[in-house]
């Protein structure tokens, strides 16, 4: 078997990133975290990435932006928002714009890992 699916967290908030790099590393999955949308953006790497979980507010660039940034150079991994915002009119944005799940903080994290699991299905094109 090959490298484990790389997924990219990308929250400003320290604690959850590495919360979050636990749990996807129990799921077998490799983690690569990021404080900020703009050091993603830079990572020279970052299309190694085959899934996003995404914070919506960010200091400069935030999660929305971002998802437009990556619409906008496809193909775009799955993304997936947790935030602590939950907001309706946000949500229904980011889901318009191709977003594959968005929770509020603190997320279930059995909610949140079957979204992964589902987001990474759907990017290997095994689901119809």
């Amino acid at each position: 078997m090959g490298q484990p699916a790389k997924i990219a967290v990308i929250d400003d908030d320290q604690g959850f990133r590495e919360a979050l790099e636990g749990l996807i590393a129990s799921l077998g999955y490799s983690a690569v975290t990021f404080g900020s949308a703009q050091s993603f953006l830079d990572w020279s790497e970052r299309r190694s990435v085959v899934c996003i979980v995404l914070d919506v507010r960010m200091p400069t660039i935030d999660g929305l932006e971002l998802q437009a940034k990556l619409n906008a150079e496809p193909p775009t991994p799955p993304i997936i928002f947790v935030t602590s915002y939950v907001d309706e009119r946000l949500r229904r944005k980011a889901l318009h714009a191709g977003a594959d799940g968005f929770f509020g903080k603190p997320v279930d994290h059995t909610a949140l890992i079957d979204c992964i699991r589902s987001a990474l299905l759907k990017a290997n094109g095994s689901e119809t």
